[in-house]
């Protein structure tokens, strides 16, 4: 059975330009809409895991990277003055994996991945009938590579049958990463992005990115980074 993935770095709810005002539900209902089998999310203000199903009406599994500066809901208030100055100062962030009602899945773990500076996380799913899905956010900069190498291992290692997706903070052809996913049997990855779904072991068409007029709203570009997605089976 023929099965959407998606990967989508949620910049906090911002818009581009950053704006005042968050669009967090509308980013969820919009990248959930047409009813993917998985949807891999990245950059989520910890107080919006407690209402990733209702938004999507799909079985929600989040991993903290970083916790928010007191409650969530306190931080949530705190950044409702301004979304665009704001982001994850106070409310925290996390990765959060969406998964299809009819679907099987089970936590398998979470990985942190940084070893200094801000906290980043890789998590893990097994799904029935596929194998194990990863979805991770690595930093940018020079600790890009390092985090993207542990990522990939911790996932890889579990199964066969892999998805990898998330956002590497690197484009293929820089860092040592893609040598290491070729090396280890994945997916070609989409050229020039630092967004990226890979998949080994399982049938799967090349990734491709939405384009801007997709993720535009009411005349507003939501997130600074495309949803990137493949159907495997």
């Amino acid at each position: 059975m023929a099965m959407l993935v998606r990967t989508w770095n949620l910049f906090h709810g911002n818009v581009t330009p950053p704006e005042r005002r968050g669009y967090l539900r509308q980013m969820v209902e919009l990248v959930t809409a047409d009813r993917p089998g998985i949807v891999c999310l990245q950059e989520v203000p910890v107080w919006a895991l407690r209402h990733l199903e209702r938004w999507s009406g799909m079985r929600a599994f989040g991993a903290i990277a970083a916790s928010p500066r007191g409650s969530a809901e306190l931080g949530r208030w705190i950044t409702e003055l301004h979304h665009g100055l704001l982001r994850s100062a106070v409310t925290g962030q996390a990765n959060a994996m969406l998964v299809a009602a009819g679907l099987e899945a089970r936590e398998e773990g979470t990985l942190m991945i940084s070893e200094s500076g801000e906290r980043r996380v890789c998590q893990m799913l097994r799904v029935g009938g596929l194998g194990v899905a990863g979805n991770f956010h690595a930093t940018g900069g020079s600790a890009a590579d390092e985090q993207c190498w542990r990522a990939v291992d911790f996932v890889a290692g579990a199964d066969e049958h892999v998805i990898v997706a998330g956002d590497a903070n690197l484009r293929p052809g820089n860092g040592r990463i893609y040598a290491r996913l070729k090396s280890l049997g994945f997916s070609e990855p989409l050229p020039g992005s630092i967004d990226q779904i890979v998949v080994r072991g399982l049938a799967s068409t090349p990734p491709t990115a939405w384009p801007a007029e997709r993720r535009r709203v009411d005349g507003r570009l939501l997130s600074d980074h495309a949803p990137v997605e493949l159907t495997v089976g």
